[in-house]
């Protein structure tokens, strides 16, 4: 009786701190007070939980083409807000708006706006499009 508690206690703990270890705080990755804009061609989106990312070809401040990774909602808030894992496309031109990582070398971003040139497809300009 005692070591089929302690086993689940044990497994509890275990749980709770996967739990907590994956999630971070956007403050401790992200300036949540400045940002950036990136414009370039849309490489991958992985539509998922907990949070979505987009990988865009875009130039850094020195002209270079780097793959930024920027950070989205999860599959599921964004589902309710309208997008889904078709929403974007593989070589789509994309203009995003973000707060810029706190490691420049990393090139993230957490996104704010992103517009889609080709159709003028827009998400983070209305009250309900954000994340957290």
């Amino acid at each position: 009786m005692k070591v089929q508690r302690l086993v689940l206690i044990t497994g509890a703990v275990l749980l709770a701190g996967g739990d907590a270890g994956a999630h971070h705080s956007f403050a401790a990755t992200y300036f949540e007070d400045r940002t950036i804009q990136i414009e370039g061609r849309l490489l991958q989106f992985q539509f998922r939980n907990p949070h979505s990312f987009v990988h865009v070809a875009a130039p850094d401040d020195d002209g270079n083409v780097q793959r930024w990774a920027v950070e989205w909602g999860g599959a599921g808030q964004l589902g309710s807000q309208g997008v889904t894992g078709a929403t974007l496309r593989p070589g789509d031109e994309v203009l995003i708006v973000g707060n810029p990582g706190r490691n420049p070398e990393a090139f993230r971003v957490r996104m704010l706006s992103l517009r889609r040139q080709s159709d003028n497809f827009g998400w983070g300009f209305e009250p309900d499009e954000i994340f957290d």
